[in-house]
């Protein structure tokens, strides 16, 4: 087999053509001799031949992005069997056959109809076959070959990332690292250089520079600072073709940021300052700024301002504005003019992060001599005191002098000072002052007891210049008097058993007093001695501001009297002294033996009887276990029912046995008798709630005007009638008495009811005759008045 090389056709790829003609034989239409692999057809037996022909190819080339206006030859098939008289016929099979290569059967040639990309497409594998033209019968047997499109430098290298935006440390060492960049080239890096890319820097020279095979780039200068400059735009080319000239190029852009590091220290703009104060600044408020400037930014600029000398580092303070770096004077004490006109103040303001890197373009701190001016102004009078507490006995008449208050004006004009006091609450209306001398006296007369301390603001201002006014409080004590007589701690419940012993202790009492202790404080407690010996109870006085009660006589009673009053007088030991009386009720009790309380009124006339606690429970149980079995014995009752009918037989020939007595005449669901007792008082006839009448009852105004005009033995036959009309009622008789006994007698009740509010001539007095058991008896209706003893 023979192949024909593919000729020059486009100017630009002579070099190209060149090696296919020389090296056409070796590579593009070589035939390798070998021995012949023929297909195996149908009806034959397989032949084997000499190896004296090759349909065998490697592969052909055809160059990508032809432009030209004839399609572009590839190459030739030729077998050995074709003798140039038009007998064989050539066929291709494959991808792009027939679109995009075609094929001349009957010479062979193979070429390509449209432009090729490699870069979408590397390679085609194609089918070629040789046949008889009039037998169809194959000379050859189909053989593979492979066209591959060849590469030329058609794309431009390109930076996928770009632009870049990095930064690098202002100072930093010549050779410092920035950054590295890639560019891609989409075409064969296996052919030719069409995909070997240079670096090359554009714009950003003697600043940076490129490694033109790597593409790092680098600093270029020493000690680049970031104050002279910070942005840079570096513009870096990537070249294929090794740089050569025709190579294509692209290129990318760099920002480079220079970031600061502290290699500036601070400085003041200027070494003398001078800042006006008046004096009348308040303590704690600002009164001046000052700033060193930082060319750093960032935590590199941060500083601190201290006062480090002067005779105003005790005045004034100095704080630092995170904000703004400024130094913030402020004003530790107040300021007078009169006793000091400036100060002097050294402030120094230091970096607080320091970089030991650039120590040596230290110190990094600045030093500044501030002088401070102190402005006179008109200030408001000065008291001389910063508060008063002053003191007033209580009772005191209405003018009764307090005490003083005095004020001055510091200025030099020392002008006279006006008091007065600002009327804001109540308690300034208690007093009032004298407006030359500030003597402060009372407006009303005051009870320590009822308010104790009084707060008021007293003021004074200039004569010439009222409108600067100073405040000051005044705190007033009310001072205590002897006018509360002191009286008993509370209301004593004082009690004695009936077995009390003489001299036995049975209350211990103590007094108050409103005063303070100064004037009450030590209480004298005695019996009045205005009455006559006591000769049930006594008085101790403890001589510890308590008192104790004590008894005379061995045994008590309550039947003879329960109740006892013991008057009591208690003094205190102000000047000069007072006192007041109170009468203890000592009430006489039962008790145990041992002393406690068992019984005092409730169960008097009980225990008189003799009857114990226990009984008494004991009793109480009792009646409680009768009443709940009468109540069981009534329910069981109500809840039993019986017929009315024993058997279903002829009710004639049975006797009915009834055992239903009624709930008598409060029971009201069994029988209504009003109307048989009273018959003015009949509303409405009443029938069985058993058994549905048939009758039509007789309307409501018929009956009330029917009993308004007969009497009761016509009432009675007409309610006989009716029963004998009633279809409803039982089909026996039945008897009803009737138990009407007439209209209220003329003359009245003889209840004895309602005696009890009439007046009674009976004499009583002889129930106190009857001894002991009938003695409350007798007081309740006899004129025998109960003892008391006192």
């Amino acid at each position: 087999m023979r192949i024909t090389s593919t000729s020059c056709i486009c100017p630009v790829l002579v070099c190209l053509c060149f090696v296919q003609r020389c090296y056409g034989a070796a590579h593009h239409g070589s035939i390798k001799v070998t021995r012949n692999q023929t297909k195996h057809i149908e009806g034959e037996t397989e032949v084997h031949h000499r190896p004296k022909r090759g349909w065998v190819w490697n592969q052909f080339f055809v160059l990508e992005e032809h432009m030209g206006p004839d399609p572009q030859y590839v190459g030739k098939l030729h077998s050995n069997s074709d003798k140039g008289d038009g007998s064989v016929k050539y066929i291709l099979t494959g991808e792009g056959a027939g679109t995009i290569f075609i094929i001349d059967d009957t010479t062979g040639d193979i070429h390509s109809t449209k432009s090729l990309d490699r870069e979408q497409k590397t390679h085609y594998v194609l089918h070629a076959q040789a046949i008889d033209r009039r037998t169809n019968k194959p000379l050859e047997p189909e053989s593979e070959f492979i066209i591959k499109v060849q590469d030329i430098n058609d794309n431009a290298p390109k930076f996928t990332d770009g632009p870049y935006i990095v930064t690098v440390p202002e100072m930093s060492e010549m050779g410092t690292s920035v950054l590295q960049v890639t560019a891609t080239d989409a075409d064969d890096p296996t052919y030719g250089n069409s995909a070997r890319v240079v670096y090359s820097i554009l714009q950003g020279q003697p600043y940076f520079s490129v490694d033109p095979k790597t593409g790092v780039i680098r600093t270029a200068l020493h000690n680049m600072d970031r104050e002279a400059r910070e942005h840079y735009s570096v513009v870096i080319q990537a070249k294929d073709m090794a740089g050569q000239v025709g190579g294509l190029s692209g290129s990318t852009t760099v920002n480079i940021t220079l970031t600061d590091v502290n290699d500036n220290p601070p400085r003041f703009p200027q070494k003398h300052y001078q800042l006006y104060v008046p004096e009348s600044a308040q303590v704690g408020s600002a009164v001046g700024k000052i700033k060193a400037n930082d060319a750093d930014t960032g935590s590199n600029a941060d500083m601190k301002y201290t006062i480090i000398n002067g005779d105003g580092s005790g005045v004034f303070s100095i704080s630092t504005d995170k904000e703004t770096r400024e130094g913030i004077l402020s004003l530790k004490k107040p300021l007078n003019y009169e006793k000091k006109k400036s100060y002097t103040l050294n402030i120094e303001g230091a970096n607080t992060h320091v970089d030991f890197r650039f120590s040596h373009l230290g110190p990094f701190k600045d030093v500044t001599m501030l002088k401070v001016i102190v402005g006179d102004v008109d200030e408001p009078p000065l008291f001389t005191l910063p508060s008063y507490v002053m003191e007033v006995y209580e009772n005191a008449k209405i003018g009764t002098p307090v005490g003083t208050v005095t004020a001055h004006d510091p200025d030099a004009a020392n002008s006279l000072v006006r008091y007065f006091i600002d009327h804001n609450t109540e308690e300034d209306r208690y007093f009032t002052i004298d407006a030359s001398t500030g003597t402060i006296k009372t407006a009303k007369i005051f009870d320590r007891e009822e308010t104790p301390w009084y707060n008021i603001t007293v003021a004074a201002s200039e004569i010439d210049n009222p409108g600067l006014v100073s405040h000051v409080p005044v705190g007033v004590r009310i001072l205590d008097v002897n006018d509360n007589p002191p009286e008993l701690a509370r209301d004593y419940d004082v009690i004695v058993c009936e077995n009390a012993k003489p001299g036995q202790v049975i209350q211990t009492i103590t007094a108050t007093d409103k005063d303070n202790s100064a004037n009450g404080a030590r209480f004298h407690f005695s019996l009045d001695e205005g009455l006559s010996l006591n000769p049930n109870f006594t008085l101790r006085n403890n001589e510890d501001n308590t008192a104790s009660i004590l008894t005379r006589r061995r045994r008590y009673s309550r039947s003879a009297q329960d109740i006892y009053y013991l008057p009591v007088l208690v003094s205190d030991g102000g000047v000069p002294p007072l006192s007041s009386s109170s009468t203890l009720t000592i009430r006489v009790c039962a008790c145990d033996r041992d002393g406690r309380v068992r019984t005092c009124h409730a169960e008097a006339f009980l225990s008189s009887a003799g009857l114990s606690t226990g009984a008494l429970i004991a009793i109480l149980l009792c009646i409680v276990i009768l009443l709940a079995i009468v109540v069981l014995f009534i329910t069981l009752r109500r809840s039993k029912k019986e017929p009315l009918i024993i058997s279903e037989e002829d009710v004639r020939e049975n006797v009915v046995t009834y055992d239903d007595e009624g709930g008598g005449e409060e029971d009201t669901e069994a029988f209504d008798i009003t109307a048989l007792r009273n018959p003015s008082a009949a509303e409405e006839l009443k029938y069985r709630r058993d058994v549905r009448p048939e009758v039509k009852p007789l309307s409501r105004h018929h009956l009330s005007s029917s009993l308004d005009s007969i009497d009761v033995q016509e009432f009675i036959k007409q309610r006989l009638a009716e029963a004998d009309l009633d279809p409803s009622v039982p089909p026996y008789d039945s008897l009803q008495t009737y138990a009407y006994e007439g209209h209220r007698s003329e003359a009245g009740s003889i209840s004895s009811l309602d005696s009890a509010t009439t007046h009674s001539d009976q004499d009583y007095n002889y129930l106190g005759d009857w001894g002991p058991e009938f003695k409350k008896l007798a007081e309740l209706y006899g004129e025998i008045e109960p003892e008391r003893t006192t």
